[in-house]
């Protein structure tokens, strides 16, 4: 639960998660055009209750992605256990990737074409990509990794392979060519 939820009663939390989840699917479906009055009527709150919870469109958009990335340093840490370095890795790639392919919200407010301002958020991004880095340097480091792969080149893998998740299942061969493409050249 991240912090903004720890403090709220449980009617405010219901509505907080309502909104979140209205807000996810409207933004998903139709990106930034859509009106703060949509998404309250979704929530089936009034739009009095968004601005009690949410500044504005982008603070919104800012708890969705915080949210994702807080379950995503969830599922890095599981990763992370994974002693095989190679497991580890491609476990947190999938990972990754398969629970962003439902969220095209998320996906949205990563790719759009303006540079997000989430500094409230930076705790959950900043978890995330710690653990993130851990597992890409102990990958390089067993030699399952190229030797000049980075936690950029994670990001940057994730989202390519992000760009092509339309619909359907053709990001997976994406992936794949992409994992292909950061192993070490084979020796000999």
């Amino acid at each position: 639960m991240t912090s903004p939820e720890r403090h709220l009663r449980a009617d405010a939390r219901r509505n907080r998660e309502a909104l979140l989840t209205a807000a996810g699917e409207l933004l998903g479906e139709r990106g930034e055009s859509v009106q703060i009055e949509e998404i309250a009527a979704r929530a089936g709150v009034g739009v009095g209750t968004l601005y009690r919870h949410f500044a504005d469109k982008d603070a919104l958009i800012a708890a969705i992605v915080g949210r994702r990335f807080a379950a995503a340093a969830d599922l890095a840490r599981a990763a992370e256990e994974n002693q095989d370095a190679d497991e580890a890795f491609t476990a947190l790639l999938t990972g990754y990737l398969d629970s962003v392919a439902g969220d095209s919200a998320f996906r949205r407010a990563l790719l759009g074409p303006e540079e997000p301002r989430w500094e409230a958020i930076a705790p959950e991004k900043n978890a995330f990509r710690d653990v993130v880095a851990r597992i890409v340097e102990r990958a390089v480091r067993a030699g399952v990794l190229r030797p000049d792969f980075g936690t950029d080149d994670f990001i940057l893998i994730t989202r390519g392979v992000m760009a092509n998740m339309d619909g359907d299942e053709d990001w997976h061969r994406h992936l794949l060519l992409q994992l292909e493409g950061v192993r070490p050249a084979p020796r000999g």
